[in-house]
């Protein structure tokens, strides 16, 4: 590519090395040029010259920059972003963009007067599960749609040492924590609901959050659309539960990007992005006569590389970026409503 976006990365913890590093090492658009570690300089083990930052406010002194990706706690994203913004860079911020959507539109307004991009990184829409869903979903096979599940439910009793997820802070608990990821797969394929019911629950020992949610979101010609989530899952529903006039689709949650670069993988391995077998959809059918058939729904391969081609030509070219801002802000108000 005759154009390279010099990137600059906030943290290299988890999220910094398993979600970011990778892909914007492994596409040739970008140049990974630097990163804040604040304790461990560990970067520079992975990839060799990598230049690494005690501080944040070093990070965004340095002119080369072009993009700054923010993968910091979730109540810094709203400060980070302006600082980040003031400093002349284009920023791609992890989930959730904000705590609130006039955050985001204050983040938004200010991007476009000083003509920077604003990305938001939602990784999920490129799972190799709900690749899978949303296929079948806009294939119409199942028919008019009447009932939808999306589910990411996992068993964690005890609380987490991240205190910006536990205590009572902004954008913090459950829902900031998962929320984000389940309620932009629904808006990806469904768009603004006309209403929506939010319940939440706190069920750990101790907890100051919430570690349930589950949110009804109502769409025209009866579609009803659930996103829910539960710490304190032992044995886990099927992730993704579709019901139409013709037929239902159940499919587990098998992405196995997340680990797979955990342990290693590169992404030019041939199995990288490839969902272990026996993990398949299956989608159940009735014919005119009532017969009912199943058919097998394997997954395509998941990859995060196609979010950063999308952030490369928007900024670069001007493409239009497939996460909208109005799906964001749409995202927000349900979660801080």
């Amino acid at each position: 590519m005759e154009k390279t976006i010099i990137t600059g990365l906030m943290a290299y913890g988890m999220s910094g090395k398993v979600f970011h590093a990778p892909f914007v090492h492994a596409h040739s658009g970008f140049t990974w040029y630097a990163v804040t570690e604040r304790n461990q300089k560990n970067a520079a083990a992975d990839y060799p010259g990598i230049i690494s930052y005690d501080t944040i406010e070093d990070l965004l002194a340095d002119e080369k920059i072009e993009l700054v990706i923010i993968n910091t706690p979730n109540n810094t994203h709203y400060d980070y972003a302006k600082r980040a913004l003031k400093a002349g860079k284009h920023i791609l911020v992890e989930k959730p963009f904000t705590a609130t959507a006039e955050q985001a539109k204050e983040v938004l307004a200010l991007a476009k007067e000083l003509d920077k991009k604003v990305l938001f990184y939602q990784n999920r829409r490129w799972d190799s599960d709900f690749r899978a869903v949303r296929q079948v979903i806009e294939s119409g096979k199942l028919g008019k749609l009447s009932e939808v599940h999306f589910r990411y439910d996992r068993y964690r009793s005890t609380i987490g040492v991240k205190s910006f997820k536990e205590e009572p802070v902004a954008a913090s608990g459950l829902m900031y924590d998962l929320g984000p990821h389940l309620l932009d797969q629904a808006l990806s394929i469904f768009g603004k609901p006309e209403s929506f019911h939010k319940i939440l629950g706190k069920n750990r020992v101790n907890t100051q959050v919430d570690d349930y949610f589950s949110i009804h979101l109502s769409y025209a010609d009866s579609v009803n659309v659930f996103v829910h989530s539960n710490m304190m899952v032992v044995e886990a529903l099927p992730a993704f539960v579709i019901n139409g006039t013709n037929g239902s689709l159940h499919k587990v949650r098998a992405d196995a990007q997340e680990s797979q670069l955990l342990a290693g993988m590169k992404l030019d391995d041939p199995a990288y992005g490839i969902e272990a077998p026996g993990t398949e959809g299956k989608m159940y059918l009735l014919d005119p006569d009532g017969h009912k058939t199943t058919h097998t729904i394997p997954a395509l391969p998941g990859s995060y590389l196609p979010l950063f081609e999308a952030v490369y030509q928007t900024i670069v070219n001007g493409q239009p970026y497939p996460v909208t801002e109005e799906q964001v802000i749409t995202q927000l108000e349900i979660l801080e409503a």
